[in-house]
């Protein structure tokens, strides 16, 4: 988009400075205007209506770029908030933030809104957007902004503004009758917005402390065009086909209850699919040279303490209290690889030492961000500590990408993104040790010729760190493996080794998982695939489903064949008709499906179905072990075609 150097006063007027969208005007397609939704002024995001009485450089901003979006999508959600006013009067509006597609507002109303509402204030907003209302700012002091909402009963936003930092501007935005507390910008008028939907009600705690009012949070959605509003509705109706939760009761996988909030009950199916996760995992790290160690699930306070991860994590972290003493049960495995470690005098000769742990961890999560499998409070991490000398990290980084590529592509995932986080502001170390950490990673990312995009100043407080991420067949980002570099913790925690001169040496310390916690893969894995796992994945490989109970024994035979070729197999003899056990295994997403009948007993043969309903004929039971077999070793690649 054009940029235009903005002289101080306008071209036209000397006295009357241009507002941002006059200026725009005089260099943007009239076409291109309409969806002109602000300005960048000297890269600062501003009002089409700001007058300009300075000299700048002036751009632009599309409706349907990032930033653009982000102004939409924060104007839509003040347009819920003056829709809520309209019918619930005597609700008070409290925040209403952009989120990743969309937005949210929190209230407190009584009694509070259910989804069946909705309909109701989407009607409504799209009435004010008709109105086509003026959006205006204006400024105003402290004392000013807190008597005005508090006039109004408006409690929250009177306590937001108090709390406001001495100096920051207060700035409210008008629409109609309406007035809102925000920094903007927002769009010019009401009547840009349209492109939104309402899409689900939620309760949240104000300020996310329980201790406070339960308030009730509206979500939804805007974007710039119908078309692209329409795709996104259309991605999320996939996603709830989609949800792992949804997937786990028609395959039978796992539940939670109230018992135990955020932890996991894996049933038969699901802990075959957990434990051949693991299997897998742990073959490729001890492929790799990695030691696998067992940690205690409770550690003394103390030694938390001295790590730094009591301060992290506070009250995220499950205390109990014996003999005298409090233990915190472990939200990471970090210190406990580290005794380990320093059991004992340690030689260069021994490193590279990669330690790694299946380490079952907890941490407290707020009830209200529990989202089955992505956000429990119980969980286990593939979890691995490499300790190493300075000169090892790049070799190490380098074996630990490749190692992790291929982990990745074996379970079906080929877009990965990846970040690298530098040195941030508050941080340990010296320059000189941040400059080798940084260009030990960066030349391991070069040396494998990946693209990465750097996160200035996104680094954590003892070291640079890389982020891998998965996009799914939705498009949905998952950040999932890191690679972090730590000289803090060995400090700490005492962490050396004698070097070949003979001196103490501290160790450098890299952290690194592939899946990040089993549980949380498991969901983005299940959404992935929709529930069709590859064969090697699948919980249940093959069901033998008989038409009548002449054919159990012939079905005893078979299942025992593939459980002694090592499948997973299921055996349906119930009384019920071929149609429905079909039917009730395919919406299981078992892969293969064995139908056995008179004909297929007396011949001793398979009729072979795909989960799909692709029909492959009569099979013998040698042929299909076979053809099964070399399916499951293909591990990682394209499945028999379909």
């Amino acid at each position: 988009m054009p940029k235009m150097k903005i002289p101080l006063h306008g071209e036209v007027d000397q006295v009357v400075p241009l507002s941002v969208r006059e200026a725009l005007v005089r260099c943007v397609d009239p076409k291109v205007m309409s969806q002109v939704v602000a300005g960048r002024l000297d890269g600062r995001p501003v009002d089409l209506s700001l007058r300009l009485d300075v000299d700048a450089i002036l751009e632009p901003v599309m409706a349907d770029e990032p930033l653009g979006l982000e102004i939409l999508r924060h104007s839509t959600a003040h347009l819920l908030a003056h829709a809520v006013k309209r019918l619930y009067p005597q609700a008070q509006v409290t925040i209403g933030p952009v989120i990743e597609d969309g937005f949210y507002y929190d209230f407190h109303v009584e009694p509070p809104f259910s989804a069946e509402d909705l309909p109701q204030i989407e009607e409504e907003m799209r009435k004010i957007v008709s109105e086509d209302l003026p959006i205006e700012r204006r400024v105003m002091t402290r004392y000013e902004a807190v008597r005005f909402f508090s006039e109004r009963g408006e409690n929250y936003k009177a306590e937001i503004i108090r709390e406001i930092p001495a100096g920051e501007v207060i700035s409210l935005y008008r629409q109609g009758e309406f007035q809102d507390l925000c920094r903007g910008p927002h769009v010019p008028s009401t009547g840009r917005l349209g492109d939104f939907k309402l899409t689900q009600v939620a309760g949240a705690y104000w300020r996310g402390d329980s201790r406070n009012v339960m308030l009730t949070r509206v979500y939804g959605t805007a974007w710039a065009s119908p078309d692209a509003l329409a795709q996104h509705l259309e991605r999320i109706a996939e996603a709830e086909k989609r949800d792992h939760r949804r997937l786990a009761k028609l395959m039978d996988l796992f539940h939670f209850q109230d018992e135990a909030p955020g932890m996991v009950f894996w049933h038969e199916a699901g802990w075959a699919l957990y434990r051949t996760i693991e299997d897998y995992i742990r073959g490729q790290l001890a492929a790799a040279g990695y030691r696998e160690v067992h940690t205690p699930l409770m550690l003394d306070r103390i030694l938390w303490e001295r790590s730094g991860h009591a301060d992290k994590f506070g009250t995220q972290m499950f205390a109990v209290a014996v003999d005298n003493r409090e233990y915190a049960i472990k939200p990471m495995n970090c210190p406990a690889h580290v005794q380990i470690f320093n059991q004992g005098i340690r030689s260069y000769r021994e490193l590279p030492l990669r330690l790694a742990e299946f380490g079952v961890c907890h941490r407290n999560e707020p009830s209200g961000t529990l989202h089955g499998l992505l956000r429990a409070r119980s969980f286990v991490q593939d979890d691995a500590h490499i300790f190493c000398t300075p000169d090892q990290v790049e070799p190490e980084a380098i074996a630990f990408i490749r190692l992790l590529f291929n982990v990745y592509r074996d379970f079906g995932f080929s877009d990965i993104q990846i970040h690298l986080s530098t040195r941030p502001e508050q941080r340990v170390g010296s320059d000189e040790l941040w400059d080798r950490a940084e260009q030990a990673l960066s030349q391991a990312l070069a040396h494998e010729n990946l693209t990465y995009s750097i996160q200035p100043g996104e680094g954590a407080f003892y070291g640079p760190k890389i982020e891998f991420s998965l996009q799914d067949t939705l498009g949905r980002v998952w950040q999932c493996g890191t690679l972090q570099l730590d000289y803090v913790l060995p400090e700490r925690l005492g962490a050396s080794f004698v070097n070949a001169a003979g001196e103490k040496e501290r160790v450098v310390m890299l952290h690194r998982a592939i899946l990040g916690s089993l549980e949380r893969f498991i969901g983005i894995l299940l959404e992935h695939h929709a529930g069709v796992l590859p064969l090697w994945l699948a919980p249940v490989q093959v069901a033998l489903l008989t038409i009548t109970g002449q054919q159990d024994e012939y079905a005893r035979q078979a299942a025992l064949l593939l459980e002694q070729a090592g499948f997973r197999v299921v055996l349906d003899l119930r009384n019920e008709k071929i149609g429905l056990k079909i039917r009730e295994r395919s919406i299981q997403r078992v892969p293969y499906l064995a139908v056995i009948g008179p004909k297929e007993a007396a011949a001793g043969l398979l009729a072979v179905r795909r989960q799909n309903g692709r029909n492959l004929g009569d099979r013998s039971l040698e042929s299909f072990v076979a053809d099964l077999t070399r399916e499951r070793n293909r591990c990682g690649q394209d499945v028999v075609e379909d």
